[in-house]
């Protein structure tokens, strides 16, 4: 989810906040106004910051519901006129941004096509995790642990989590009564 820099700030991974959902609550109202002609649904908090009492870097993830990446295209100026950064990181799956710059972060931005397998597995990760305290812990102990091993590579830090989301994600994919949509549904 990050994209890589030279002049990334080192990963630091801090105790829950309660000032997060709140940073989120009012981005999110910024960004339904700049993105209101591109958005399909619901702008949803994502990652460890939407996760209460999980420990994460203070960045407030944010993703944003479009139709598709090439009617949304115009989307790009109109969040990089509310401060975003756009980065071509995965641009087959998403518009990416960050703020207020690729270096120092605040805020993640996905533009993401709405009931994709991205958008659909971003949630199920999320809510698998606000669910299950004992799965949240795993998580926190391993991103701790991967801070430390890549303090300034938020690349390797974002892909050595890989495993771990996966097979969540897995377990998510076998819960999933057959009657209903898949996490694979678009």
């Amino acid at each position: 989810m990050d994209s890589p820099t030279a002049e990334d700030a080192p990963i630091t991974i801090l105790p829950h906040s309660a000032e997060w959902a709140e940073l989120f609550a009012s981005e999110a109202k910024v960004l339904r106004t700049a993105l209101e002609l591109w958005l399909v649904a619901e702008i949803e908090h994502i990652g460890s910051t939407a996760v209460a009492e999980l420990s994460a870097k203070p960045v407030i993830d944010i993703m944003a519901p479009v139709r598709d990446l090439e009617s949304s295209r115009g989307a790009i100026a109109a969040a990089e006129s509310v401060g975003y950064c756009y980065y071509p990181y995965k641009p087959d799956e998403m518009h990416w941004f960050c703020k207020p710059s690729p270096a120092l972060r605040t805020h993640h931005l996905h533009l993401i096509p709405w009931r994709s397998l991205l958008w659909n597995e971003r949630l199920a990760f999320r809510d698998a995790l606000r669910q299950n305290s004992s799965l949240a812990q795993q998580y926190e102990t391993l991103k701790m642990e991967l801070a430390a091993r890549y303090p300034t590579d938020r690349e390797a830090y974002t892909q050595a989590k890989g495993p771990f989301i996966a097979s969540v994600l897995s377990a998510c994919r076998a819960r999933v009564p057959s009657h209903q949509p898949s996490l694979h549904a678009t």
